[in-house]
């Protein structure tokens, strides 16, 4: 008991640093970073994602001596740049990005300039953003509890190595049934809503995040297809003869009754032969003895 409750604890422990670190490092995570212009560090943020209104590119600036602009296109198009000034409000350098369909994505980056010296942010190369419709949360949230539950529950399974003896018939059942209803149910519905499209993973698309979802599915779904076969009776073949039943061939333990001797070593006989009253020397023992081994044999 102590132990399963360790590796509960060890499997949340995981399972919470992985969710972490995948918002930290998904495509959809703002860009943070630094600059230094005029002598003066200049932080920022960056949105790489925004629901159905104008994307709002915020720089914290007080000084007002430095001015910028933000140049923004369209993913994928060749053409120029669309150029849009950025003005002072509340202590910030503020300029917006005309929203998009849901899915649409737009490539954009920044430009501060101060007494003739020009900084591009960020230093990398231009930020993709990428505009979503609106969820609703009858969606959003059994989507993520249950993408959570499976992530725990598929970590908790490959913990199972260190009990004795491992037991992962239910693990693999409640894995495998986490990850259809959370990614191959509530999934398409809530791409459909954010993207207008049920499935963007192939053979349709590339998303990655379908095609993760896909092949983590087969992955369980494999091992617990194996051990559903393996519960199936074997079809026994008409041509085999049925297996025998153990018969007891040993000898019976009743105690066998030994044959009377033959009627020329009887005491009765021998007394006649020898014409005496009584039975030749050494005759009555030969008799037992022949008597005995009749019987053990």
């Amino acid at each position: 008991m102590k132990r399963n409750l360790i590796l509960w604890a060890v499997a949340f422990f995981i399972t919470v640093s992985s969710a972490v670190y995948q918002r930290l490092t998904g495509p959809t995570y703002p860009v943070h970073g630094m600059v230094s212009l005029g002598g003066k560090a200049v932080s920022f943020t960056l949105l790489r994602s925004e629901e159905q209104r104008n994307a709002e590119v915020k720089i914290p600036l007080s000084d007002t001596s430095i001015t910028g602009w933000i140049e923004w296109r369209k993913l994928g198009e060749e053409g120029g740049w669309t150029r849009v000034p950025m003005v002072h409000r509340e202590s910030m350098l503020i300029a917006e990005l005309p929203v998009q369909p849901p899915a649409g994505k737009l490539q954009y980056r920044v430009f501060l300039e101060r007494e003739g010296q020009t900084v591009a942010l960020p230093v990398e190369g231009p930020v993709k953003i990428r505009f979503k419709g609106d969820v609703p949360l009858w969606v959003l949230g059994p989507h993520i509890l249950l993408m959570f539950a499976g992530m725990l529950f598929s970590t908790r399974a490959g913990l199972e190595i260190f009990s004795a003896p491992p037991n992962l018939r239910a693990l693999t059942f409640w894995t495998l049934a986490l990850l259809i209803l959370g990614g191959l149910v509530f999934g398409p519905i809530m791409q459909k809503y954010a993207f207008d499209a049920y499935w963007t993973g192939w053979p349709f698309g590339g998303d990655l995040t379908d095609n993760k979802t896909a092949v983590a599915a087969l992955a369980w779904l494999a091992p617990r297809h194996q051990r559903i076969v393996r519960k199936k009776p074997r079809a026994r073949s008409s041509a085999l003869p049925p297996p025998a039943r153990a018969v007891w061939c040993g000898r019976p333990r009743t105690r066998r009754r030994a044959a009377p001797p033959p009627r020329f070593f009887r005491p009765s006989t021998l007394r006649r032969a020898s014409g005496a009253g009584r039975a030749r020397p050494g005759a009555w023992d030969r008799a037992r003895k022949w008597h005995f081994l009749r019987a053990a044999s």
